[in-house]
């Protein structure tokens, strides 16, 4: 019998706490039906035994308090909402509880923006992380020591986990259903669920927002320069003269500040702006192309599959209805 602690923090998504709840014991059932013993012991956690979510709207009664938990083999850490820092503030005291239950020998999963709260235990220091796309910029900000692997869906080190951002959450579960069980089990959860089982990358979901949340000013200045430019040839050089710095300390400081090179900074601007088009008109691949400022198919392929996850003909008919159609 595997012992899951499903932590039940203040300022939590509820769905992020009900879901895995639903599919551990769906497992259970599903393993009963045909003649087996129920896996999952699934319990609520908290620091008190009702939290209220959303402002009171909803409440949930936990099972066991915190220093009721004798062992967990899985604990679970649900996304936060709200101001984050603040959602960490006033869950401080369940990061000693998360260390101690990992030092015993639980492995310890975060969903979504869940990360920010398993990051603050220090456990993350050192591995590589997933969380929500959108929170990227402040994750790395807030977690330097941690690799952020923002496009993944799914991460595993060290008996710790991660997901992406939003419902990519369910794709761990199901990962961590078929390592507990078995590939059959998770496929069965898969359809029953209605989950795509094989999502790896969220990428494709992904809109490039620029990395803004500095102090310096020149590197701001950059970046307004190249997304009002982007459809122009722009090279680091042009940039660096422009804006009167050594190549060198433009690039550091550049990277340091918006963790893209410049040079990756270019390409996201101009596959961001392909992206829109792709979804809004019925212009061909050529067309969005010469746009944003490419000349080669091979070479804008190539960076639109890299930023992307998949070619651009595929993102235009999974994001306009239209151009599918057509």
């Amino acid at each position: 019998m595997k012992t899951v602690s499903i932590l039940v923090p203040e300022s939590s998504v509820l769905q992020g706490i009900a879901d895995p709840r639903y599919i551990f014991t769906a497992v259970n059932q599903f393993l009963e039906n045909s003649g087996k013993s129920p896996l999952f012991k699934v319990q609520l956690v908290g620091r008190t035994h009702e939290v209220k979510l959303n402002g009171g709207a909803f409440s949930i009664h936990t099972d066991l308090l915190l220093d009721e938990v004798k062992k967990s083999d899985l604990v679970i850490v649900p996304p936060l909402f709200g101001d984050l820092n603040a959602a960490i503030r006033l869950n401080k005291d369940l990061l000693p509880w998360i260390i101690d239950q990992y030092d015993a020998g639980a492995e310890v999963a975060s969903l979504c923006i869940g990360a920010f709260l398993l990051a603050s235990t220090g456990l993350l220091n050192g591995k590589k992380c997933s969380t929500h796309w959108f929170f990227a910029n402040q994750f790395r900000n807030m977690f330097p020591e941690v690799e952020l692997v923002d496009e993944k869906i799914i991460t595993e080190e060290g008996h710790v986990y991660s997901s992406g951002g939003a419902n990519s959450y369910w794709n761990l579960l199901l990962y961590l259903v078929e390592k507990y069980t078995n590939r059959e089990m998770a496929i069965l959860a898969a359809k029953y669920f209605v989950v795509d089982i094989g999502r790896n990358d969220q990428s494709p979901f992904t809109i490039f927002k620029g990395q803004k949340d500095h102090e310096d000013e020149v590197v701001k200045n950059a970046q307004e320069y190249i997304e009002q430019n982007f459809q122009q040839k722009i090279s680091v050089d042009d940039l660096s003269e422009r804006f009167n710095i050594v190549r060198r300390t433009f690039e550091r400081r550049f990277k340091k500040s918006t963790h893209n090179t410049v040079v990756e900074y270019i390409q996201r601007v101009k596959i961001e702006a392909a992206k829109k088009s792709f979804e809004s008109n019925r212009k061909t691949i050529y067309e969005v192309m010469y746009d944003v400022g490419y000349t080669d198919i091979k070479a804008f392929r190539d960076v639109f599959k890299k930023i992307t996850g998949m070619p651009p003909v595929d993102y235009r008919n999974k994001y306009n209805k239209d151009a599918l159609v057509a």
